[in-house]
């Protein structure tokens, strides 16, 4: 399944006012809202959060780069010189 890893580092860092705190995590609640809509799901392993979508298609129309390993990746090309 394709997913990448959630990292929260400083999402209001850059922040100058309590007002512009609050609209960034309101944008953020909106993105995620609409994310788990199209049937992306948070799953835990140990202590990471991953974002995974089970549609490889989806997941990069979104324009996210799957974290798994080069071999899960791997999608088999029919031959069609046969």
């Amino acid at each position: 399944m394709t997913y990448f890893t959630w990292r929260e580092s400083g999402l209001t860092a850059d922040c100058s006012s309590l007002e512009a705190m609050a609209s960034r995590f309101e944008e953020s609640a909106s993105l995620m809202r609409r994310m788990s809509s199209e049937g992306f799901q948070l799953e835990r392993h140990g202590t990471e959060q991953r974002i995974t979508h089970p549609d490889p298609t989806v997941f990069e129309a979104w324009g996210f780069v799957s974290e798994e390993s080069p071999v899960r990746q791997l999608t088999l090309i029919p031959d069609l010189q046969n």
